[in-house]
């Protein structure tokens, strides 16, 4: 027998569950007939995106990709404006808004167009497995813009789209953001506070097979300690005079760190060390250079790491903490700890995060779909709807499934973005027909 095409596979699976069918409106049964329907046009979408290098670096490129999203949003009623970022030494962002009641919801999408892969990575080509498409950003982020177009086409087919208020923030530097921070994130902060939801396209994370909610990210910002100590010969060591050396000291801090920060929902990661004689790190913090002997006392050693916390009360926390144990010298020795000015704040599993997925779980359930549970906040990196957190309730993951993220063989699931748009669509239409 002659298998099905996926689009009508994805319409049979829909048509066979006539419970969840009759809990759907028709506005809302019509979504997911159309989103179905138009499951290639996603894919001969994706495939564009994904043959477009767009590494956060090469600027021209995420700035095509960019014109490429600015065609699939105006024919859909969207105003699209690009936003250059040259203060920031990056492409800039696109930002796309569509007004609709007054007293409606106003939602926020957040996905992104660069990805980790620049022009000189072998990994450059969308090619179809089956089920799975692999490519560069295939799952992170155009995936996710994929699903964004998707959704929001069918709210169009539906009617749903026509009186929904919805912004658009697609970042040009998600992979590495532009410092600083304060500028590169400045209209995404301004429209998460001007937002009653936010909704954030990047991918969907499974465990153990499940697909799960995100309702909680953590934070992503990275740390130097720089030890000093007297210089002398190795012989002194530890003796009043000398003392303990910058090496001892770095150590002393970092077996610290080990044994006192360790709490639920955080953690904190050495990524970079050096000590000696000399040492030093570069400009962008990921390359050092040391020289010494056996016989000399290091007077400098510096390690640069990261830390994850779950919130600005976890952060503020731990980081006097680090400070207080960075303070505690050795013998004879002296050390500072800094941190970088560009970094991802928590997402925090609030209330209303959690309130947000139980309305998501509403269309999971209308559509006959098992409900998703809260994503152990372990389990999933930061991102850019950290930014707006603290002003608005949000859910991230909305974006397809993939595997192999950040690396070459990154692989949507493709059958997933169907699903994915399907439940963004009717989500995104009971949001908007809410009032403020």
């Amino acid at each position: 027998m002659k298998s099905l095409p996926l689009a009508a596979l994805v319409a049979v699976q829909l048509a066979l569950a006539p419970t969840a069918q009759a809990k759907l409106s028709k506005a809302e049964s019509g979504m997911a007939k159309t989103v179905a329907a138009e499951q290639q046009r996603s894919i001969t979408l994706l495939e564009r995106l994904v043959n477009q290098n767009s590494g956060t670096l090469h600027l021209a490129g995420v700035e095509k990709v960019g014109q490429m999203m600015r065609a699939e949003l105006e024919p859909l009623g969207f105003k699209v404006a690009w936003k250059p970022a040259p203060e920031t030494k990056r492409a800039g962002h696109l930002i796309a808004t569509h007004v609709g009641k007054p007293d409606a919801k106003r939602l926020l999408l957040i996905a992104h167009l660069d990805t980790v892969f620049e022009p000189d990575s072998p990994f450059q080509t969308f090619i179809r497995k089956g089920d799975m498409g692999e490519g560069p950003g295939a799952g992170d982020d155009k995936g996710g813009m994929v699903v964004i177009v998707a959704a929001l086409r069918a709210m169009q087919a539906a009617g749903t789209l026509k009186d929904a208020n919805i912004e658009i923030h697609m970042t040009g530097d998600e992979e590495d953001a532009g410092e600083p921070t304060e500028l590169s994130r400045a209209d995404l902060i301004a429209a998460g506070k001007r937002s009653d939801v936010a909704l954030d396209f990047e991918g969907l994370v499974r465990d153990n097979g499940a697909d799960m909610g995100s309702i909680a990210r953590r934070s992503s910002e990275s740390w130097t300690v720089t030890a000093t100590g007297k210089t002398g010969h190795s012989s002194g060591i530890f003796s009043a005079a000398a003392g303990d050396g910058a090496i001892y000291e770095l150590a002393r801090i970092l077996h610290r760190f080990r044994t006192e920060l360790p709490e639920p929902n955080l953690t904190f990661n050495v990524g970079l060390i050096a000590g000696g004689e000399s040492a030093s790190v570069d400009a962008g913090g990921i390359r050092a250079v040391a020289t010494g002997k056996t016989n000399i006392i290091a007077p400098t050693a510096i390690a640069r790491g990261d830390l994850r916390t779950l919130s600005v009360e976890q952060a503020t926390r731990v980081k006097a903490k680090m400070a207080a144990i960075v303070a505690d010298h050795a013998p004879a020795t002296g050390a500072t700890l800094s941190f970088d000015p560009v970094g991802y704040p928590a997402m925090a599993p609030t209330e209303g995060n959690k309130a947000l997925l139980a309305k998501l779980n509403g269309v999971n359930r209308d559509l006959g779909l098992a409900e998703m549970a809260p994503l152990d906040p372990l389990k999933r990196g930061a991102g850019d709807i950290s930014f707006v957190a603290v002003d608005v309730d949000g859910l991230a993951g909305l974006g397809p499934y993939s595997t192999g993220d950040h690396a070459p063989g990154e692989a949507v699931d493709i059958p997933s973005i169907a699903r994915q748009a399907t439940r963004a669509a009717i989500l995104m239409s009971r949001l908007a027909a809410e009032k403020r």
